[in-house]
């Protein structure tokens, strides 16, 4: 079998992000192990359920927000913070099924863009969710051209528009490293090291321990809503299965926040096996609303399309 194109990855990051979060949205808060007592094998068929609110196949906020930074970086031909915040404001203002309360709070408190975040933190003291980690996808694309640290200081500066806290930074700056080197070709697990050598000391024995080759979901001491264990999380069904299909699988199975875990997971594995390896049947099925963006209504080809144009 021929191996996926840099632009083929790129395409299955996007799409593979998306399909693991309407995958696992229906199971969200639910048990371990839901997932497969209901489709006990692989091509089980159904599988884009619905449920807990959504209808088979819609994507949540993971995706939404996803899709508002892709189309920002096209549009506005790179980085521009003011924008995506601004486009974060008017999807929150429109009344979005799900948002994170994090997210909410800062996107709604009428503070400048550069510093709701930070203002957030200072009250809160709470800023870890995995809320900036779940949209990465897009941004991870678009900046691997320009190498590591271009690529984790764009993740730092675009966390750091919802997320006050840095250890929600380093841990998207970790994810765009790891899509970024899973474009090349190579096994994103083996740059686990010298990617941790690239964070911020103060945060980087934390990510040692959840990312270490040794390390279970079991063993998290947070809810996997936090950043660290839904990175870890992640990483571990890539390193524990053999396919796209294998690890998003698995990472539903986990319960909890599983509509981002599996979103997270799927980057990661649409990255490393490619489009292709995303099943035609769940691909088919996604769509992704935009709130308080005229009705629009992304689907497969569209996000395949953001992916072609962001590599």
């Amino acid at each position: 079998m021929t191996a996926p194109s840099r632009t083929e990855r790129a395409v299955g990051a996007l799409l593979g992000s998306a399909v693991g979060d309407a995958l696992g949205a229906p199971f969200e808060f639910g048990p371990e192990g839901a997932f497969s007592a209901r489709f006990p094998y692989p091509g089980h068929g159904g599988e884009m359920c619905g449920g807990g609110g959504w209808d088979p196949g819609e994507a949540t906020d993971d995706t939404q927000l996803a899709v508002l930074t892709a189309e920002s970086l096209l549009e506005r031909g790179g980085l521009d913070l003011p924008d995506v915040f601004r486009r974060f404001q008017r999807w929150a203002a429109a009344d979005p099924k799900d948002i994170g309360l994090q997210t909410e709070a800062v996107l709604s408190s009428g503070a400048p863009w550069d510093t709701a975040a930070a203002e957030h933190f200072q009250v809160s003291q709470r800023a870890a969710g995995n809320g900036a980690l779940m949209r990465a996808a897009p941004s991870a694309v678009r900046f691997a051209r320009h190498g590591r640290e271009a690529t984790m200081d764009a993740a730092r500066r675009l966390s750091a528009l919802t997320h006050g806290d840095p250890a929600a930074w380093e841990g998207t700056a970790v994810l765009h490293e790891l899509i970024r080197i899973a474009l090349t070709g190579t096994d994103p697990l083996t740059a686990v090291p010298a990617t941790l050598t690239a964070l911020h000391p103060d945060h980087r024995d934390r990510y040692t321990t959840v990312l270490s080759p040794g390390w279970h979901p079991d063993l998290a001491t947070e809810f996997n809503g936090a950043v660290w264990p839904c990175l870890g999380s992640a990483l571990w069904a890539l390193r524990t299965t053999r396919s796209y299909e294998e690890a998003v699988r698995a990472a539903i199975d986990l319960g909890g926040d599983t509509d981002t875990v599996a979103a997270v997971t799927g980057a990661l594995a649409g990255a490393v096996y490619g489009s292709a390896a995303v099943p035609l049947r769940w691909a088919e099925a996604v769509h992704v609303p935009l709130p308080g963006f005229g009705g629009r209504i992304l689907r497969a080809p569209d996000l395949r399309e953001l992916g072609q144009r962001l590599a």
